[in-house]
């Protein structure tokens, strides 16, 4: 039976209707859901905006902190040549921690906190500087009152002749042991076949001992030997092809070096050079100077 026209036209019309209603519908759902995401883009962007400012913020006051620290022990020194090696080496690690942070970016959060624990590290060893120093300068102050209470103590006993005698035979043993040579500034360094000083065992390739013989006008005058006796991480002594001997209490022991001078009660300047060893390993390095009359003193050096 053939479709009524009427009814064909209102079906058609009807099924535009949904067809539009349908298309409506989708539209609005798609609108909704680009509104959505945009939404969710711009919360992220905003979010992850106000982190990097964050971290930005963070880095630029660990900046501030190293650069304060670095002044503050601009001015750090002291009177002992030992303690301002180990001052400079501090300054130039920190100088290298601002030059890393400079190269840093922000947003390397694992890094950041390297830097921050690498600061701790640095100011906990200046604490033990500055701690050094003054007791070093606390001793040195002990001692001068305790030298000037002896001296007016001995003034006063020059008035008996029973105090002189016993305080004369006190300035023979006081003479006998002022001829004892002495040293200061002892200093163990690595070096590269190029000379430079370096503290990198893979570079090393000869080391000097550096001393100074203090002035003294009552010290023997004349040839002087001096011994080095070099002791890796292990306690093993180094040895080469110019290694010597020398007695030290009784015994015969070995020495990893040698220098001769012609000591005239001047302040003389010695280096000794400790060559053709194969190579060096990571740890402490010890040197013993000694005179045929006993230790002058010792020093260490880190390899790293």
């Amino acid at each position: 039976m053939a479709e009524d026209p009427l009814e064909r036209i209102e079906r058609e019309e009807r099924e535009k209707k949904e067809r539009n209603n349908g298309l409506k519908t989708s539209v609005i759902v798609l609108a909704a859901v680009a509104i959505a995401l945009g939404c969710a883009f711009a919360y992220t962007f905003m979010k992850n905006r106000g982190i990097v400012r964050e971290l930005e913020t963070d880095k630029a006051a660990l900046t501030e902190q190293v650069l304060a620290f670095r002044d503050s022990i601009s001015t750090v020194n002291s009177k002992y040549d030992d303690i301002n090696a180990q001052l400079d080496t501090s300054r130039e690690q920190v100088n290298l921690l601002i030059e890393k942070l400079s190269k840093t970016e922000a947003t390397n959060r694992a890094q950041m906190r390297r830097y921050e624990k690498e600061l701790g590290t640095l100011r906990s060893i200046m604490k033990g500087y500055i701690v050094q120093i003054d007791s070093l300068n606390t001793l040195n102050k002990r001692l001068t009152a305790d030298a000037a209470q002896a001296r007016k103590e001995a003034a006063e006993a020059r008035q008996a002749n029973e105090s002189l005698t016993l305080e004369m035979e006190g300035y023979k043993k006081q003479v006998s042991a002022g001829k004892t040579l002495k040293a200061r500034g002892l200093l163990l360094q690595g070096h590269t076949a190029g000379g430079k000083a370096t503290d990198r065992h893979s570079r090393v390739r000869y080391l000097t001992t550096e001393l100074s013989l203090i002035a003294n006008d009552i010290a023997e005058k004349g040839p002087v030997k001096i011994y080095v006796r070099i002791k890796d991480p292990d306690e093993v002594v180094l040895l080469n092809g110019s290694s010597s001997s020398f007695t030290l209490g009784g015994e015969t022991v070995q020495a990893s070096a040698e220098r001769e001078i012609d000591y005239q009660g001047e302040e003389v300047d010695v280096t000794i050079y400790m060559n053709d060893v194969e190579e060096y390993v990571k740890g402490i390095y010890t040197a013993e100077v000694y005179t045929s009359k006993g230790l002058l003193g010792k020093t260490d050096l880190i390899l790293r």
